[in-house]
């Protein structure tokens, strides 16, 4: 009897020590993947404060390199662009046509392995050339993102006006 006794000590310690051990092991990994999380979260900002600089600057060099090479930008009232060239001459025409300065203000970031999707808002104003017009702007936007060679790209781009 006091060998089962034993037996059964040792067993009920040792599961102990092992659930203990899978728990922090558990505890590390959800860290990390909260550390990894906030990483990746931050450099989703960064990409897209620096999408954010390039319409300010109204410059397509600038732009470009923020989307993949089969990225697509939807805006309101225009074609779909599709892929480098069309990505090109859809911003180039934009930039001709207005000047924006704008704030961008993010409202989720949700990632998925390699990638995630961004909901944001952006107010400011837009200077039409045409006319010399300054106007309020302000949008919603949903981008669709990809991590390429590490780094997050705009895969898919579309806003319309919240007024």
């Amino acid at each position: 009897m006091k060998k089962t006794i034993t037996i059964c000590t040792v067993l009920i310690v040792a599961v102990t020590m092992q659930t203990k051990v899978f728990s922090q092991n558990l505890n590390k990994q959800s860290k990390t993947t909260t550390m990894n999380n906030q990483t990746e979260r931050e450099a989703i900002e960064k990409m897209l404060f620096s999408y954010r600089d390039a319409l300010n600057a109204s410059d397509v060099n600038q732009v470009l390199p923020l989307y993949t090479r089969d990225g697509v930008f939807m805006p309101t009232n225009a074609p779909t662009a599709s892929g480098r060239d069309q990505l090109k001459a859809s911003y180039e025409f934009v930039f001709q046509t207005i000047q924006l300065r704008i704030e961008f203000f993010i409202d989720k970031i949700t990632i998925v392995d390699d990638h995630a999707y961004a909901l944001t808002n952006s107010r400011g104003t837009t200077l039409i050339h045409a006319s010399g017009q300054t106007v309020a702007e302000e949008n919603r936007e949903l981008f669709v993102l990809a991590k390429v060679d590490n780094q997050w790209k705009i895969a898919r781009y579309m806003f319309n006006k919240t007024k």
